[in-house]
């Protein structure tokens, strides 16, 4: 097929238009039964009824048929880091011990660029066959690492974010920059690759620990200078993380004061994990549009503790989910939704299908500011689109014999899906999953 050539695809399309409210809320999505979606030049220019369209399509578009499965927007993962591919699955008793053990050893081999795209090749992979198309990633505090990570994204021609892990202290010394050279390394990288294709620039300081006060001041500085980059870091995962944060930063009114004090929160700001928060954080989260990103299978793992969804979206603030690679377990965020699940069914909070679907999908859009290019199949929107199959093992085959409605599928797929439930995944319109 050339590379511009229209490409049709026929199945059923559901696309979600808002946050479901509850479990009857159909009007918050787009569905149909025998839907299409005509994709051109990288992105959506037509969505509906297959018999609608079908006669007045392109002459030289190509039709591919879906049917019966499931066409929605490709996944996005807002929070994971590209340098632990290697150390998933490592044994330790909590996050500082985890970083320690495992972590910083395995960043120190992306000081060769060449070690970083081999890891780059695998770890894309990894997503497309996983159904995500998005992800925000830190990088190690190598320039090679970012350069690496980009490349691989451009090649593929995939919407990326991510940057340069900014640290000064409490690592080490391979890993170590100074404020003044994370400074310099962010601003170089964020020069080529900011706006870069579909590339788009995060200024990356891991979290409090690993940062002095000087180093915070220039990532602060970064920000106010190029405010339409994002801005990710840690905040409240663990007691003994908040405990050290609060021995370093000893005049700061709360572990948020600290990124407040700097200027590094804002509605481009992703904090990851926001497990142990208390009133006045929550109260400027809402007040600075600061997004909560909820990383389920990692918090599980390092036994963190328990994301309140309901508290902090019932305080205004907008949250994500995500699959934080390497602390969390898996790149799915099939995977991923089901163990948020069962974090917030242990605290009475049930969430219904539709949520969850929208979570991975629209809702991580807009916590990336980004809903008018991806997370939904509008036209004009980028035609990143991932094909669902919830018959696509012998197991959940058994199951769709029983299903009925569509909120039933979703489920299924949420509880035993996983990249065997990815049929295939589209990036720019183009079809990427190698290993089907």
């Amino acid at each position: 097929m050339a590379e511009n050539q229209p490409r049709l695809l026929r199945g059923r399309i559901l696309s979600f238009k808002r946050q479901p409210m509850n479990a009857t809320d159909t009007e918050a999505f787009h569905y149909l039964e025998d839907g299409c979606l005509l994709m051109e030049g990288g992105v959506i220019t037509a969505m509906g009824e297959f018999a609608n369209l079908n006669s007045s399509l392109p002459p030289d578009t190509e039709i591919v048929d879906h049917r019966p499965h499931l066409i929605c927007a490709g996944f996005i993962d807002p929070h994971l880091h590209f340098p632990q591919v290697q150390v998933i699955a490592s044994w330790a008793e909590q996050l500082l011990d985890w970083l320690n053990d495992y972590t910083f050893p395995a960043e120190q081999k992306f000081a060769d660029k060449s070690h970083g795209q081999r890891i780059a090749s695998g770890f894309y992979d990894a997503l497309i066959d996983n159904g995500t198309t998005t992800a925000v990633a830190y990088c190690s505090s190598h320039p090679n690492s970012v350069n690496a990570y980009f490349e691989e994204a451009e090649t593929r021609g995939m919407r990326m974010l991510g940057g340069k892990t900014m640290m000064d202290r409490n690592a080490p010394e391979e890993l170590c920059d100074t404020a003044q050279t994370s400074y310099d390394d962010s601003k170089a990288l964020l020069e080529k690759w900011h706006g870069r294709g579909r590339a788009l620039y995060a200024i990356t300081p891991r979290f409090a620990i690993t940062s002095t006060p000087e180093q915070l001041e220039a990532a602060g500085a970064l920000l106010k200078e190029h405010p339409d980059c994002h801005l990710q870091t840690h905040i409240n995962e663990n007691h003994n993380e908040i405990s050290f944060t609060r021995e370093l930063y000893p005049d700061a009114k709360d572990y948020l004061g600290i990124y407040e004090d700097y200027g590094l929160l804002g509605s481009n700001t992703l904090l990851g994990h926001c497990i142990h928060m208390n009133d006045r954080e929550l109260g400027v989260m809402k007040e600075t549009d600061s997004v909560a990103v909820f990383c389920p299978t990692s918090n599980l793992f390092l036994g963190s503790g328990l994301f309140n969804k309901a508290q902090l979206e019932g305080t205004g603030i907008r949250t994500g989910i995500a699959t934080d690679i390497g602390g969390g377990t898996n790149y799915s965020l099939l995977r991923t939704l089901d163990e948020g699940y069962k974090v917030l069914q242990l605290q009475r909070q049930r969430l219904h299908p539709f949520e969850t679907h929208y979570w991975a999908t629209l809702g991580n859009a807009k916590a990336l500011s980004l809903s008018g290019k991806i997370g939904n199949l509008e036209v004009g929107t980028e035609a990143d689109v991932t094909v669902l199959d919830a018959a696509a093992t012998p197991a959940t085959a058994l199951r769709m014999e029983t299903v009925t409605t569509l909120a039933e599928e979703l489920f299924l797929l949420q509880t035993l899906g996983d990249d065997r439930s990815i049929r295939e995944t589209y990036v720019a319109g183009r079809p990427m999953k190698t290993r089907n």
